[in-house]
This record gives C-alpha cells, structure tokens and sequence, in this order.
C-alpha cells in the first residue's frame, strides 16, 4: 500500500531523510591534537613564567632588601623623635646673664591641616586670648615659613589655657600645643646689638643648611631657631648644643606606647664675654635719644670692654616672631635702630685723625716735632683757600698743632705726603680694613689712595686723583669714612706703643657637661714698630689737649692722667663759599661729635672711641661721654652707676 510522502509513517519518514542527508566529513584528530598541545605549552610556560617571577620577587625582599624592609617595618612600629637641646647662656665679663632661656606652653597651627586658617584662628580665640598683634604676627611667620610647618599663634599658655583648649582640642585639625624653650635676654634694650637674637629659620638659612655636613644637619633637626645677629649668630653652634634622640613604639594610630630608648642632648655652651654690662648700660643710658656710637677697648689685649649702638632695640621682640608693624617701625625709621653703628657705621674722623697724620709725619720722616709751620687761619691751595676755624695761630709746632687742633698744618702735612703714603701708614693701623672682631656683619670703610679712587669709578676722568683732593684728608675729612670699631683699635694701638691687638668680645667658653673653661685663643699683638720717641711726641700733644685744650674742662679734676683728642666731622659736605650754620640746617645734616682717648697715660687701661651724631663739637657732645666712661673704670669711687640694672 503506497502513502503519500506527507503520510508516511514517522519512523519510516525519519529514514528516508536520513538516506538524502549531506555525509559530514571526518575530523583531523592529529591537527587538532597539535594545536592543543600548543596551547598546554603556552599556557605552562606562563605559568611557570609567573611563579618564576614571583620567586624572583620573593628572594629580592626577602634577601636582598631585607635590612631595607626590616628597618622600614621597625619605622611602622617605632617612631624617632629629636630633642632639642637647651641654648647656652650668655655672660657678661662678671657673670651678669644677658641672654637665659625658659620653658612655656605654644598653641600652633598647621596651615596644611588645619582647612580654612582665618576661621581656625577665630574659633580659638573663643576658647584663649588672641591678639591682633599674635594675629599680625603669625600672618609674618606664615609668609616666611612652608603651609606644613606648624606655626605658633599665641605663646606662654597659661595653665587654664592649656587645660580650656585640651577639652576641646578634637574640634581642631591641625592645632597643637607645644611645650617650647625660649630665649630670654632679661635686660632688654641694653647691649642688643652686641648679643644679636634668635629667631625662626627662614627659607634662605634652610637653602644654606643643605650646604652643611651631614652631622650638623641632623644635629638641626627639630630646631626652629636660630642665632641672627652678634654673637647669637657668630657662636651659633657653640651655643646651639647637641640634639638628644627619642625612640618610641607606637600604636597603628601613631599613638606612642612607650619609650624604647633615649639619648639625652647635650646644652650648648655658655659663652662668657669680655664686655662689662654695667659700663654698658651706663654709656646707653648717657647718649639718652641722641644717635651714635662708642667702642671701648683694653689696649693690652684687645678685649672689647664696651660696645655701644645707639638707638638699640629690644631683641625680646624677635625671639616669638616679630609682627610686620613692629619690624616696619624698625626697619623704616630714619634713627635706624637695627644698625650697629659701631660696626657698620661709617663716618669722617675728623680732627681725631690728626694725631696719626703727626705720627706718620714722624715715622715717615716728613716732618720733625720741631718744623714750625705758620698758621694764619687758611691754607691756600691750588687756587682755593681752605678755613681753619680756630682761627690765627701764627706759629706752630707738632704739639701746638695737635693740642690747639690746627687745620692749616694738618692741611699742609697732607699735601706734603701725598695720598698713597698717608694710605700706607694708616692701613696697618686698621683705618678702611676689616679688624676681624668676632662678630658678623663688619664693613671695611674708605681709606682712600691712588688705586682706592681708579677701582671706586668707572669713567678714567672720574677715577684719577686730583692733588686738591689730598688737602682735607689731613683733618680727617674728605673720602676718609671709618668705623668706630676701627679708630678705637686705631686709638688702642697708639696707647700700647705700636703692638696692635686683634678685638674680640669672646674671652672664654664653658662646657655645658663638664664645667670646664677654656680660653679663646687670640692671635699675638702685631709690633707695627712705631719709635717710641716718634710716640712720646704724639702722646705729649695728646695729654696737652686734656689739659691745656679742648678737654681742659671736660676732664678737670679727674684722679688719672688721659690723652684725647675731640673733633667734629660733616655730616654734609657744604657748598663751596658756604659757611656753616647748625640752626639753619636739619637736624640729621648738622656735625658730628668726636672724641678719642686713653688712660692712665703711662700704662694705658683703656681705648676709646665715641660719635655723637649730629651734636656738633667734639669737647660738647662725645668728650663727657668719654669721662664719665673713664671715671666708672679707673677710679670706682667717684664713678656714675648705670641705673634701672634688673
């Protein structure tokens, strides 16, 4: 029985589509095999690959950066924190402490963790007392200082302060309280620029500290401070001691557990002065407001006994960051307080130079202490006439010349020498030379010659010496422009008959661990062979002017014997034709007032230099200073004591 093809059973349907079916073709069993094996090579080669390379990783922290690890580790756990030692004291040549140190609580911020810094500020205020001038302050040590330093905003917390903000200290990222020493100098304005200040490092002194070794790199780690001025900065790292180290454990929060090992620091130095702080005190307090400068000096030995800058300031002021209305009111004032015008100030000696002038006529031969010169009140030269305000001398000797201060052989003298010889002489001297005291900061003057005036100008015409030039320089005028420091060592060396010593300020220092005290070393005086008759002569004139000339009055009655020389100097140079005339003038543009002196004469005590700026005669102004100086070191029982001494 025949179906339909659609009928058909399904069984049989199934069949007959299974007959027509394509025949599918055999696979390539030994290809496919290859490709597999291929591919297990591969694949185990990446894997023994990784593990090689983690083997490798694991013999290079394990073996080889094993002590790096360790450490790092042991740094995870342990925490190294510096102890800045105690600062060393500073002593007067009598123990008197003129620079101490005290411990008080800070309240610091850390701009870079503390968000909005204004607003931190504010909301601490709320809880302690913070001045607009803290606020000033902190804003100065905030330009000057890196965002992650932590800076101070308000210093000596008082106990409640510190517990106020304790309870509320989770309130404050990036707000900490310290516990900090300080630096204390107890007598405020007196001797500030002789003893200088500490304040915060700036971003200069941190450049200049990646110049220093390794040791004393670490030796400043943790230190915020450092010495900026006169000996705080010239025995900065006698005074600085040794940094001590803390190693603590800490927990996984930076909490410290405990103290795992302590190395103590080692204070500084205590530096031990030659000056006498009562004799300074004294000298500031007799220039009261008036500017100027005074240098006292032992001739025997070069020790700086006193060394006077007037104004002062108050180095108290630095120690916590000084506010930028404060250090404006410094550094803009026309009395330039900062100035140490014993060291950096430059001025005409006038006539105090007159009697190196006779002793380089000596020395030098040009003139004997007999030559009379006639002195008629002028000294015409090169078709101009130079005054001499004493007046007519008429005839005159050296000593005459030196006691009665006479222009005119002063100004021929000059001529007679010429430029170069005068520069020749007084240069061994110290006059226009760096003395070396030890301290930072001194500047050289003019002691002008032939060479000075070619290197100072650019233009030929300008750099070539004219003869007319030479005359003013015999009185102390002119190019002529010295420190005090530099005719008080001038002074000194002529007290000791020619052997100069080197000034200093530093006589000894005592070892903060062992007590032990050693002398500074100071180089031998250097003979500069002044004839001693050359000397007698110099000095013969010098003791007339105490007492016969222009400090007859000033040193009547005293009970030792001195030899000085008073002088007034320009403080402007005056038109040619113009007389002088001090009410007519600014205060800052009249004369200057000189004197310089020593005593006992025959054995020579102390040198000194004094400038009062601006007051006109030399026997007015400076010369009282100078005996009243005189008077506290020889002769105790009549001597003025400084007052206010705490």
């Amino acid at each position: 029985m025949k179906f339909p093809l659609g009928r058909l059973p399904a069984a049989r349907r199934l069949r007959q589509m299974a007959t027509h079916a394509p025949t599918p073709e055999m696979p390539d069993v030994a290809h496919n095999l290859a490709r597999f094996r291929t591919r297990v090579l591969v694949a185990g080669a990446v894997v023994l690959c990784a593990f090689g390379m983690l083997a490798a990783r694991l013999v290079h922290l394990q073996v080889t950066r094993h002590e790096d690890l360790a450490a790092q580790a042991e740094g995870n756990r342990t925490a190294i924190v510096p102890v800045v030692p105690q600062r060393g004291l500073i002593l007067d040549r009598n123990g008197v402490v003129l620079a101490s140190n005290y411990s008080a609580y800070t309240l610091e911020i850390t701009p870079a963790k503390a968000g909005d810094v204004e607003q931190t500020i504010d909301q601490l205020a709320e809880l302690v007392e913070i001045t607009p001038r803290d606020r000033r302050r902190f804003k100065r040590l905030r330009e000057d200082s890196r965002n992650f330093e932590s800076l101070p905003i308000r210093s000596r917390l008082t106990d409640e302060e510190v517990a106020r903000f304790a309870a509320q200290h989770y309130r404050f990222p990036g707000v900490e309280i310290n516990a900090r020493l300080f630096r204390r100098y107890p007598l405020g304005e007196t001797g500030s620029h002789v003893l200088g200040y500490i304040g915060r490092i700036n971003q200069r002194e941190k450049t200049a500290m990646e110049d220093w070794d390794e040791d004393e790199q670490a030796n400043y780690r943790g230190t915020d401070h450092i010495g900026k001025l006169g000996i705080e900065q010239s025995y900065e790292k006698q005074l600085h001691g040794q940094t001590g180290v803390d190693v603590l454990e800490t927990a996984a929060s930076g909490r410290a557990v405990r103290e795992l090992s302590s190395h103590r620091a080692t204070s500084g130095n205590t530096v031990m002065l030659t000056l006498d702080i009562q004799l300074q005190k004294l000298v500031e307090d007799l220039f009261g407001e008036r500017r100027g400068a005074l240098v006292a000096i032992d001739p025997r030995s070069g020790e700086v006994l006193a060394m006077v800058s007037k104004p002062t300031f108050d180095p108290n002021a630095f120690v916590e960051g000084i506010d930028q209305d404060s250090w404006q009111e410094l550094s803009e004032s026309i009395d330039k307080p900062l100035l140490n015008r014993a060291l950096r100030g430059t001025y005409p000696p006038g006539s105090t130079y007159k009697p190196f002038m006779a002793l380089a006529a000596l020395q030098q031969g040009v003139r004997g202490p007999r030559d009379i010169v006639n002195d008629p009140g002028y000294f015409n030269y090169g078709g101009r006439r130079f005054g001499s305000p004493e007046g007519n001398l008429g005839a005159v000797d050296m000593r005459r010349a030196i006691q009665h201060s006479s222009n005119t052989y002063f100004f021929s003298l000059a001529v007679d020498m010429g430029v170069d010889a005068i520069h020749d002489f007084m240069a061994p001297l110290g006059f226009g030379q760096i003395t070396g005291i030890d301290l930072p900061g001194e500047v050289r003057g003019v002691l002008p010659s032939t060479d000075w005036k070619r290197q100072a100008y650019k233009r030929a015409d300008q750099g070539r010496w004219f003869p007319g030039e030479t005359v003013s320089l015999g009185i102390g005028q002119g190019y002529n422009s010295f420190t005090m420091l530099q005719l008080a060592v001038a002074e000194a060396t002529l007290a000791a008959g020619g052997i100069k010593h080197q000034p200093h300020l530093v006589r000894a220092l005592q070892d903060a661990a062992s007590g032990q005290v050693t002398p500074r070393q100071q180089p031998p005086g250097e003979d500069l062979h002044f004839a001693p008759r050359n000397v007698d002569v110099v000095r013969d004139g010098l003791v007339a002017v105490i007492k016969e000339g222009t400090g007859k009055q000033v040193f009547a009655g005293a009970a030792y014997s001195a030899a000085g020389k008073t002088g007034t100097a320009q403080a402007v140079t005056l038109r040619q034709g113009t007389k002088y005339n001090a009410r007519a003038m600014e205060e800052h543009q009249r004369d200057h007032s000189l004197f310089a002196a020593f005593a006992p004469v025959q054995d020579p005590q102390i040198a000194l230099a004094v400038i009062v700026e601006n007051a006109g005669w030399g026997a007015a102004a400076a010369a009282p200073i100078a005996r009243k100086v005189f008077d506290y070191w020889l002769d105790p029982h009549r001597a003025e004591r400084p007052q206010d001494m705490h």
